[in-house]
């Protein structure tokens, strides 16, 4: 489905008109002043604001592959092949907290014990695992695990905290992610400043990530690569809100030997969503190699622009994306470093790719169900030509991924549908049940190929103290 960029300007144009009707958004300026408060003159003290609790996920897939393609699994020293896969994992959480000492510099420590309990051992159900259930050499599922996800010391000033140890961090680059059984934390040291009252700055350094699924810390590595590592990240940015209506997003990171990486992301609200309102939504990218160059000669501009129209339980979204660049563009594995619109089960990131996008969703408690949501979306990538790809990163031999060279005009697309609730009062408050199913299919080189996935996954959130 290949859009015009005369197409794309009239959905844009009759997106901002329909909202003219509504009552608008404050589109107020928001003046930076200093905090009103400070967090560290509030502290409760390291034994008196302490807390424990957690969570635990039980986490289920089942993927099928189709036209021909298959998993493949090793038994008594053969490689055999099936066209399906199933994981199924309980992963649970224990979260330790201190309290902020009390003075002008304040001290706490952060300790999470994660535990995984694999419910499906089957070699060949699990397929040696892949980054959904921890396998060992042979492929046989290890059955119980555990490690610390988080350790570590922070120290406060005012509203300036420093975090050294196994952590967690979020920004547009290097971010935290967590759709499997368990999450995956760094290793290193970071801030966040929030001196001022609408804008705040973030910055780390870190040189190991812990996996979703490993019990080990790793080197950073790309999610597209061909398995080369690094020693370092480092990462430094702001997030600003200029209007009431208007939240932006800037960040930089160099990964050591691999690419310098800039980005920038906005948000902007327009309209009321009892009648109708506008939510734009803008993200870029821009990478370029660095050092070394491990990753080969990068020079990638990479963006996605949404708009998306609500009206009260109803929402409908249109998102476009492109790549700009002979490579994928690529970010660092074990990391949710993709803020793009079309980063669905498919990335949509392949060289020189267009995607488009169509998402509609429903909030059940507009009509008494509250908790209640239903999604589904459609999209579509076209145009993807690695023809002229002239490193030695992406699509080697062995390597999951398909040689970008032989990318020569490959399209693909996905369909999703989901449902999620979380319970909204009583002893398990705040649990969410979430079941999706999405069916990608793609042309011969395309890397994700053709497949299709159920999950149906139940987190429950507890504390203890």
């Amino acid at each position: 489905m290949k859009l015009s960029s005369k197409a794309l300007l009239a959905l844009a144009i009759s997106s901002i008109t329909a909202t003219a009707y509504a009552e608008p958004a404050s589109q107020d300026f928001v003046p930076t002043t200093l905090a009103g408060t400070s967090a560290q003159s509030e502290a409760k003290g390291f034994i008196d604001g302490q807390s424990l609790g957690g969570t635990t996920r039980n986490w289920y897939s089942s993927e099928q592959r189709f036209r021909g393609q298959k998993f493949s699994y090793t038994k008594h020293n053969q490689t055999l092949q099936d066209s399906r896969r199933e994981n199924w994992v309980q992963g649970t959480i224990l979260n330790y907290s201190s309290g902020f000492t009390q003075g002008t510099v304040g001290v706490a420590t952060e300790v999470a014990a994660y535990n995984a309990i694999v419910l499906d051992a089957s070699r060949r159900d699990i397929k040696n695992g892949s980054n959904r259930t921890l396998a060992d050499s042979d492929g046989d599922a290890v059955n119980q695990w555990s490690k610390l996800g988080l350790a570590n010391v922070k120290f406060r000033v005012s509203n300036t905290t420093l975090t050294a140890g196994r952590q967690n961090f979020s920004s547009g680059i290097v971010d935290t992610i967590g759709n499997r059984a368990l999450p995956s934390s760094f290793e290193g040291v970071s801030f966040n400043s929030e001196e001022l009252s609408n804008l705040s700055f973030q910055g780390g350094i870190f040189d190991r990530v812990s996996p979703r699924t490993e019990q080990s810390l790793s080197k950073f590595r790309s999610e597209y690569g061909n398995g080369q590592e690094t020693d370092k990240v480092k990462t430094l940015g702001f997030n600003y809100q200029p209007f009431k209506s208007l939240k932006t997003s800037v960040f930089a990171a160099n990964v050591e030997d691999f690419w310098n990486q800039y980005y920038f992301g906005a948000t902007h609200e327009l309209g009321d969503a009892q009648t109708l309102a506008l939510t734009t939504g803008l993200n870029y990218y821009k990478t370029t190699d660095t050092g070394s160059k491990k990753m080969g000669n990068i020079d990638n501009d990479t963006y996605s622009l949404s708009l998306g129209l609500t009206h009260q339980a109803h929402s409908l979204t249109f998102s476009y994306q492109e790549v700009n660049g002979d490579e994928y563009f690529d970010y660092l594995h074990e990391t949710n470093g993709i803020y793009l619109a079309n980063s669905l089960t498919s990335d949509f990131n392949s060289p020189n790719e267009k995607s488009f996008q169509v998402a509609y969703a429903i909030n059940m408690a507009e009509y008494g169900v509250p908790g209640l949501k239903f999604n589904v979306y459609s999209a579509r990538g076209w145009g993807i030509d690695g023809t002229h790809y002239n490193g030695t990163a992406y699509g080697t031999a062995g390597e999951s991924r398909s040689d970008l060279r032989l990318m020569d005009g490959e399209k693909h697309q996905e369909y999703g549908v989901g449902t999620s609730y979380a319970i909204q009062s009583g002893p398990l408050k705040a649990t969410t049940i979430r079941g999706t199913y999405v069916t990608h299919r793609a042309s011969a080189q395309q890397a994700d190929g053709n497949i299709k996935e159920f999950r149906l996954v139940t987190t429950i959130p507890f504390n203890i103290l």
